[in-house]
């Protein structure tokens, strides 16, 4: 079982990248988009060695956190490495995190645009499993933080210029509280996405 893995980043493609340790490359899918990593920069994930009986396949994840949010998922019915990896790519841990502890599947909708059955599902199945969860109840600005009633529009309407939906939801998180419609949400979120590319 291969827990965890360290090497330099030798391809980056959607949704996996190849880690290169000593001459062996690791094809290690990622809930992360390709902008988040750089040729040849070394790097470690935490992973989780997902073997069936007709493929062997490696889920890496930058914190110890998303590994074992990772593996609560895998726990609920009908949902599998795949579904776990695009629940946490289409989300982040925070907004997980904050929708369970709250028992708002609503909060979840809006933040990711996971769909509402899906959503219900993650926050009632991971309710129980919370309490083993030593990440649960990490300190996390973002955690306390309310969806603006105006988030969902304003993410939406970042995603259909181009942005990337986490690189979307994480400006609206980060607006100033005396922003009050998504134009202006919109607007606000341009200027801190293109003063960070």
């Amino acid at each position: 079982m291969i827990r965890h893995i360290t090497g330099s980043v030798a391809d980056i493609a959607e949704k996996q990248v190849v880690v290169d340790v000593n001459g062996v490359g690791y094809l290690v899918y990622i809930n992360k988009t390709p902008e988040h990593f750089t040729l040849d920069a070394t790097v470690t994930f935490h992973t989780y060695h997902a073997i069936r009986e007709n493929a062997q396949e490696l889920y890496g994840f930058t914190t110890r956190d998303e590994l074992e949010l990772f593996e609560l998922l895998l726990r609920i019915p009908k949902i599998g490495p795949k579904s776990a990896m695009q629940i946490l790519s289409q989300s982040d841990i925070h907004t997980i995190k904050k929708a369970v502890l709250s028992n708002d599947p609503v909060y979840l909708t809006k933040m990711s645009g996971i769909g509402k059955k899906t959503a219900e599902k993650v926050v009632n199945e991971l309710q129980e499993s919370f309490s083993n969860f030593s990440g649960a109840y990490t300190e996390n600005e973002s955690d306390t933080q309310a969806a603006p009633p105006f988030a969902a529009d304003a993410i939406d309407a970042l995603i259909a210029l181009g942005y990337p939906q986490s690189d979307a939801r994480t400006a609206i998180q980060n607006l100033p509280p005396e922003i009050s419609t998504a134009n202006e949400a919109v607007r606000e979120a341009l200027k801190q996405l293109s003063s960070s590319q």
